[in-house]
């Protein structure tokens, strides 16, 4: 990447950008690829899921170490379905973590068309095989995110919509950056990482606050000038009132698609500033439907909640042999 990128993204980390959408549009200004999102994951981070998943795996013995030995082995990755490819430096982290090396047949992102051979690994039997599972379940499941995010936006911009696709905070325990970061490679904004991202005022907040105005104020105590404030509306006043109160984002949560577009241009009319975001009830069929001239965001908890695992498997080859994707015993 251009070295006046990499300082760009720099800064604007340190002074802590606002939210997710503002990232995502800046790695899309300063034209960095998939394969360049790796640089948003600390090695320390890394280090730390892959030791819990794969002590999650193995806490105590395995038993398995002793039928394999511990000679040097490789092993050839295929693709079985069809997606994109999300995870490498997640799956490069786990088999590093037991002692083996990954090289890559196909970039980050890469459009996967089966079978494909998409990676070879090599290292000690027990080793690969250790990590076997666990780097599997992952990259599965980080593909599937990107696939579903990829679609989306293939989808909204086949309207001509050029707003944002973003996921949602749905995500699973434990598992959210590989999920993020998923959303990241299909061309997705992450919206939110965690609570800290964005000051969303949902209808809890709004309820226990005592109302819209008072929910405002207390998440403007707060935010000051580094985080935007976004509240939950459910009808035209509801929004109004968010934005007279100084909301910089509206989400208008569960709304059909033709009061969403009434609702966004009679908000937009008097407070073209602030973005508005439909959620709620949003699939990969229906999507088209929400996408106007008044909706800056639209975001499916789908993308992270639904998303199908891509089928991988790992097969071991002997050296000087050539790999194939299945196994045949006779």
């Amino acid at each position: 990447m251009d070295p006046e990128a990499l300082l760009l993204i720099s800064c604007v980390t340190r002074a802590r950008y606002r939210n997710m959408f503002e990232i995502q549009f800046l790695y899309l200004y300063v034209g960095m690829s998939p394969c360049g999102l790796a640089l948003l994951l600390p090695p320390a981070t890394l280090a730390t899921l892959v030791d819990g998943w794969l002590r999650e795996d193995c806490p105590s013995f395995n038993h398995a170490g002793l039928v394999t030995g511990a000679a040097p082995s490789q092993a050839a990755l295929w693709a079985k379905s069809p997606g994109i490819l999300a995870g490498r430096p997640f799956f490069d982290a786990i088999f590093a973590h037991v002692n083996c090396q990954v090289s890559w047949l196909f970039p980050e992102g890469s459009k996967l068309v089966p079978v494909a051979k998409v990676a070879e690994v090599r290292g000690p039997a027990n080793c690969l095989l250790l990590g076997e599972r666990v780097a599997l379940n992952m990259l599965a499941r980080c593909s599937g995110v990107a696939s579903a995010a990829a679609a989306a936006v293939e989808a909204a911009r086949g309207t001509g919509w050029a707003g944002h696709v973003a996921g949602t905070r749905k995500t699973t325990p434990g598992f959210r950056l590989v999920e993020k970061y998923g959303l990241l490679v299909g061309g997705a904004a992450s919206h939110r990482y965690d609570l800290g991202g964005l000051v969303m005022v949902k209808d809890n907040h709004v309820m226990a606050a005592g109302g819209v105005e008072k929910a405002v104020q207390g998440a403007r105590q707060a935010a000051d000038f580094a985080l935007k404030v976004e509240v939950e509306c459910s009808s035209l006043q509801e929004a109004v009132e968010a934005a007279e109160a100084g909301a910089d984002l509206v989400l208008l949560d569960n709304f059909r698609p033709e009061e969403l577009h009434r609702t966004a241009a009679a908000l937009k009319a008097r407070f073209p500033g602030v973005g508005v975001e439909a959620s709620g009830g949003i699939t990969l069929g229906n999507l088209p439907q929400f996408c106007g001239p008044h909706i800056d965001v639209i975001s499916l908890g789908m993308l992270t909640q639904a998303a199908p695992a891509l089928d991988f498997s790992l097969k071991l080859f002997a050296e000087g042999a050539t790999p194939v994707p299945y196994t045949h015993r006779t």
